[in-house]
């Protein structure tokens, strides 16, 4: 039986914005730096660490909302702060900067509960495997046909099988881009797309179709991902070995549920850092696993490592560009990639990362 632990203390917040190597762009947004709220939790004289890709105004909500609501409960209780956290934000609202700021604490407290407890989250959570299988993502629709092919010709020679490229904003270059890729990885990798949500239902029928003639495996929101009818069309029609793929903006369970309900992907994707931290990601897990939907975590390496390994029917972890990026210059310990796969490092209690705070302070913002 494990006994009571330390009362969980004060939650301190940092927000830090790094620049991206290159401008970025997608289907239908374009971006220059990437913002991360960091969150320590401590307890019992130790400190957890946890973070989201979010706006800024998610530190501000974790300071004024979620710590109150967390202070004082039993640091081994990471469910209970959950259900505090998300109760707090009842008339804030859920969805959005609310979620993604409760994704941060848990995933603090989930760093914080093994850290007293000296075992890694990944064992917390529960070892389903060792490894979990890594895509390589990035290609983004700013990059040069020339930069697109080294990236994710790099890729494939680095032993990752999964690659996936931006697409959307020009239908006739996307075509001649997605050749060039899959002359770059040759013909036994697998070639993943992303529209953003930028097609409308017929173009992304034809666009699908199109993409076949370069055995694309994956076409991740060929249409917005609110569009369930458009989703659930294209799963209907789109060439046989082609997956539909979307969820990485839901924030809570019942998002997800309308979209497997609405039978709309082929394969579930979830987000730790937006879907409510690791609880929230674990949640969903079971939920597509009761759909009989294979289910894939959307960026954030470091942090879906752990619970990823956790779940047995996990296609696989978005290896994002710049979250890698980040994750190695602001922690240690941060998740690398080995022969395509990832493995929890079960030896470091938690997550495994330390703050590199001199590294950091330069890109700080609060």
């Amino acid at each position: 039986m494990i006994s009571a632990g330390p009362p969980i203390g004060n939650l301190s917040v940092s927000v830090f914005t790094i620049p991206t190597d290159a401008p970025e762009a997608d289907g239908t947004f374009e971006w220059t730096a990437t913002t991360i709220v960091v969150v320590e939790a401590a307890a019992g004289g130790t400190i957890g660490l946890g973070f989201t890709y979010a706006d800024a105004a998610a530190a501000t909500l974790i300071s004024t909302t979620l710590a109150p609501a967390v202070r004082g409960i039993d640091a081994l209780k990471t469910h209970a702060a959950w259900t505090a956290m998300t109760r707090a934000v009842r008339n804030t609202g859920r969805p959005g900067i609310g979620s993604a700021a409760i994704a941060a604490v848990d995933t603090a407290l989930w760093d914080l509960k093994g850290r007293l407890l000296g075992v890694s989250a990944a064992d917390l959570v529960g070892l389903a495997r060792d490894v979990v299988p890594v895509y390589g993502s990035g290609g983004f629709t700013s990059y040069s046909v020339e930069r697109l092919q080294s990236q994710l010709g790099e890729w494939v020679a680095a032993g990752i099988h999964f690659v996936k490229m931006k697409i959307g904003r020009d239908p006739g270059a996307d075509v001649q881009r997605v050749a060039a890729a899959r002359d770059a990885i040759g013909p036994d990798a697998e070639l993943f797309v992303d529209a953003n949500g930028a097609y409308a239902r017929k173009l992304a029928l034809a666009q699908a179709e199109r993409f076949a003639a370069q055995r694309v495996a994956w076409f991740e929101e060929p249409v917005s991902s609110d569009d369930l009818e458009g989703l659930a069309l294209l799963v209907d029609r789109a060439p046989a070995g082609m997956d539909i793929a979307a969820g990485e903006y839901g924030y809570d369970i019942f998002y997800f549920r309308r979209m497997l309900e609405a039978r709309a992907v082929d394969v579930l994707q979830a987000d730790a850092t937006r879907c409510g931290g690791i609880t929230g990601f674990m949640k969903v897990a079971a939920l597509a696993e009761s759909h009989a939907v294979p289910l894939s975590a959307h960026t954030a390496p470091s942090v879906h490592v752990h619970p990823g390994a956790a779940v047995g029917a996990l296609q696989h972890i978005e290896y994002f560009h710049d979250h890698v990026r980040i994750e190695h210059l602001l922690f240690d310990g941060a998740a690398t990639v080995q022969a395509g796969v990832l493995r929890p490092d079960r030896s470091r209690p938690g997550l495994g990362l330390e703050l590199k705070r001199n590294d950091a302070e330069r890109y700080r913002k609060a």
